[in-house]
C-alpha cells in the first residue's frame, strides 16, 4: 500500500509523470509497491530473472556481471532518488549478458511492475524517452568503468575511486574493507592492498580496520595527470 510520501516520491522520480493521463498514472500506482532490501541481499542474477523496474528512495544497490571463473566487475552503482531498469532487463531489448544487481547498504524501494512499465513506454512517448535516457547514462557509466580497467595504470583507476567517493560522500573517511574496493575497481584485494600501503607510505592516506582516511588530495589528484605508473 503506497502512502502520500510514496506518491510525492513517485511523480518526483518518474519525470514524465505530468505527461501520462489518468488510466496511465492509475495503472503505474496499481502495480507499486514497497519493498525493502538486506545490505549483501542478491536483488537480480542474470537475463532471465525479472524483478521490476526500482525506484531507490534510500540505501545503494551495485550492478556488476561475473566472469566464469567467479570474478566481478562493478558496472556502476544507483543511490536515492535513482532508478534501475537493468532489474528489468526481460522488457529491454537486446541485452544478451548477464547483468546482477546486489544490495550494498539496506535499501528502501518501490518495485515496478515489469510489464506495466512496459505497456506504459510504448503507449507514452515521454515514458519511453525516459527509459531511453536512463539505459544511455548507465551505457556511459558503464564504457567508463570499462575505459579504466582496459587502458588505466591501477594507480589512477583506484586513485579516481577514493577522490570519487570523498566528493561522493563529503567526508575524507571511506568505510570501506580492501574487498570492497577490490569489487568496485575491478581487482584482486591483494592488488588494492598493496596500492594503499604505497599511498599510506607516501602519505596520501591512512589506513585503519575498515576504513581508509584521505589526508592529501592534492597529491592523489596529480597522480591522475601523469603518465607514470607507481607500483603494480
Amino acid at each position: 500500500m503506497l502512502n502520500e510520501s510514496d506518491l510525492t516520491f513517485i511523480q518526483t522520480v518518474l519525470t514524465f509523470w505530468d505527461h501520462l493521463n489518468q488510466n496511465q498514472q492509475t495503472m503505474l500506482l496499481e502495480n507499486a509497491i514497497p519493498v525493502n532490501y538486506q545490505r549483501g541481499e542478491n536483488i537480480h542474477r542474470g537475463e532471465n530473472d525479472c524483478v521490476g523496474v526500482l525506484l531507490i528512495k534510500s540505501g545503494e544497490l551495485r550492478t556488476y556481471i561475473l566472469s566464469e571463473d567467479g570474478r566481478d566487475i562493478t558496472l556502476y552503482r544507483l543511490g536515492a532518488d535513482e532508478v534501475c531498469l537493468l532489474s528489468a532487463s526481460c522488457i529491454l531489448e537486446n541485452i544478451t549478458f548477464d547483468v546482477h544487481i546486489d544490495a550494498e547498504k539496506d535499501c528502501e524501494v518501490l518495485l515496478l511492475q515489469s510489464a506495466v512499465f512496459q505497456q506504459i513506454c510504448n503507449e507514452n512517448i515521454h515514458a519511453e524517452n525516459f527509459s531511453y535516457k536512463s539505459m544511455i547514462d548507465r551505457f556511459s557509466d558503464v564504457m567508463w568503468a570499462m575505459q579504466q580497467i582496459l587502458f588505466m595504470s591501477f594507480d589512477k583507476r583506484l586513485t579516481i575511486f577514493l577522490l570519487d567517493e570523498v566528493a561522493r560522500t563529503g567526508s575524507n573517511t571511506i568505510n570501506m574493507t580492501h574487498e570492497q574496493i577490490a569489487k568496485y575497481v575491478g581487482s584482486a584485494r591483494e592488488v588494492v592492498s598493496r596500492m594503499l600501503k604505497y599511498f599510506e607510505n607516501e602519505g596520501y592516506v591512512n589506513l585503519s580496520r575498515g576504513k581508509i582516511k584521505v589526508i592529501d588530495k592534492v597529491q592523489l589528484s596529480k597522480i591522475c595527470s601523469v603518465g607514470t605508473k607507481l607500483i603494480s
